[in-house]
């Protein structure tokens, strides 16, 4: 390795700390100024189940320190979630500048919109699928039981339920990702449209609970943004006279 590509390598290196260290401080930041509410961030992730419980009803916490440690998991996502905008530019702008100018137009659009539907998946969840689900399985439970659910229980349950939402949401980029890169056509994708139905209900019966209706609750928004994403994948699909190589900026 020569000395001047020794030092452009040390440079990225130091660029890479740099762009690190203010992602985490920018997290740090906001972590600390939501640990004064972080038992109120909790009650708020937990109002969909406390809604659905029996009258002076509450959660249990069976662990010694778990009453602690668990809102400060919530806060901790909570304050990921808040500082992701600049954690996503500080990453942008450390590959922008390898990228050539036609990467640069579809990549900026398409972090921020898998940002946006990641957290519109979330939303839907916590929303909307919650509800239905808490409130079915307090309906079903027997009269003779009174439920008492652990937060720490909840809380993985609760982050499982988002990242499954979030990750189903990022169909339409997937899909025109595929396009865009040339390994499946619009036309292929039309095809095997059957096949994708069939597999997100297979998938929502794996990651949801044993009910029916948040399992179409999962598989119904995945079916409608796979359509989503072959419409947006029709005008983005790669031209034939398109030049497979475009310089720099």
């Amino acid at each position: 390795m020569s000395d001047l590509q020794e030092e452009s390598f040390i440079s990225h290196l130091i660029e890479l700390r740099t762009r690190l260290v203010r992602a985490a401080a920018a997290f740090l930041i906001v972590f600390l100024c939501l640990m004064p509410f972080a038992s109120h961030i909790y009650d708020l992730l937990a109002a969909p189940m406390m809604q659905t419980l029996p009258q002076g009803t509450r959660m249990i916490a069976t662990g010694v320190v778990t009453p602690f440690f668990v809102p400060i998991k919530v806060t901790m996502m909570a304050a990921f979630i808040i500082a992701l905008p600049f954690i996503l530019w500080q990453a942008w702008a450390f590959i922008a500048p390898g990228l050539y100018a036609h990467e640069k137009r579809l990549a900026a659009p398409l972090v921020v919109a898998s940002t946006l539907l990641f957290l519109l998946g979330m939303a839907f969840c916590y929303f909307f699928v919650f509800r239905t689900v808490f409130t079915f399985i307090a309906q079903f439970a027997p009269k003779s039981i009174t439920p008492a659910p652990d937060i720490e229980q909840y809380l993985a349950f609760v982050m499982t339920m988002f990242l499954a939402f979030g990750m189903t949401f990022e169909v339409p980029v997937v899909v025109i990702l595929l396009v865009k890169a040339g390994l499946v056509t619009v036309e292929k994708l039309k095809e095997i449209r059957s096949y994708v139905i069939v597999g997100a209900f297979v998938v929502a019966a794996v990651i949801t609970p044993p009910d029916v209706t948040s399992q179409i609750m999962l598989a119904v928004p995945m079916c409608l943004l796979y359509e989503a994403g072959i419409l947006v994948a029709r005008f983005m699909s790669p031209r034939r006279d398109e030049p497979a190589v475009q310089a720099r900026d």
